[in-house]
This record gives structure tokens, sequence and C-alpha cells, in this order.
């Protein structure tokens, strides 16, 4: 969450969360592309040139298209691949997620699909241990 993509939009929505000081999600920094992975992961993207992007994250079951209006050609027929093959579903990022990530960033920047898939599954806490 530190692309320029809105980055400000993002940081008004998180700051006002609470998220206004490094902590474990959520905290988009002081500006964009502050922090040495981000600003890597920016300085390879810009110099190759990829059809696509795909990224990780671990909140369940949800394969994330869209940009605000950004609409790149065939992403969303890829995406409906990509939901069809994992059984996740193809959805729209929440308001107050949609800002400053690198596949929004990616989206605006060169109008080429990027996805965000949530791979994991939410479950309540559950201890693996057993005595």
């Amino acid at each position: 969450m530190q692309f320029p993509a809105k980055w400000q939009e993002a940081k008004r929505i998180k700051y006002s969360q609470g998220f206004t000081k490094p902590a474990p999600r959520d905290f988009v920094g002081e500006g964009p592309l502050t922090q040495p992975e981000a600003l890597a992961l920016y300085n390879f993207t810009l110099t190759h040139n990829f059809s696509l992007t795909i990224s990780y994250h671990t909140q369940g079951k949800e394969i994330y298209w869209q940009f605000l209006d950004y609409n790149p050609p065939e992403a969303r027929q890829i995406g409906e691949q990509f939901a069809k093959v994992s059984g996740y579903t193809l959805a729209q990022v929440p308001y107050t997620s949609s800002f400053a990530g690198y596949k929004d960033w990616f989206i605006q920047e060169y109008n080429k699909p990027g996805y965000t898939i949530e791979a994991g599954i939410r479950r309540k806490s559950t201890s693996y241990f057993s005595v």
C-alpha cells in the first residue's frame, strides 16, 4: 500500500481507521514508495514489459481485478477464468482498500490487467497444539 495510485486517499482512509504508525497491516507509510521493498518492486516493474500482474494476499477466497474505473482490455475475462479454475469469487475491491496497492498502480500506469488474489481462508482463532 505504498504505490502512487491515489496514495493520499489511502492515507486519509487508513489514518481515519487508526492505522497511523507501522503495524502488521494497513499502515500506508509516510508517502508513496518510501520503503525499499515498494521502491524495488516499482523499479523492477518499470524495467520490464509485463502483460499482467498477480499479487497474493491472505484475506479470503476472492480475486480483485479493478482499480476505480480503469478497465484494461480483457481484464474481466481473464479474471473470470481465474475465478473459474480457482473456485474463488471475482469481486470488486472494498472502497476502503481500493488505493495505493501494487495492482492499483500497475493498472493505472499501464492500462493492463492486474489482480490481487486473496488466497487465505478467514478462520476463527484455532489452537494447533494438543496437550
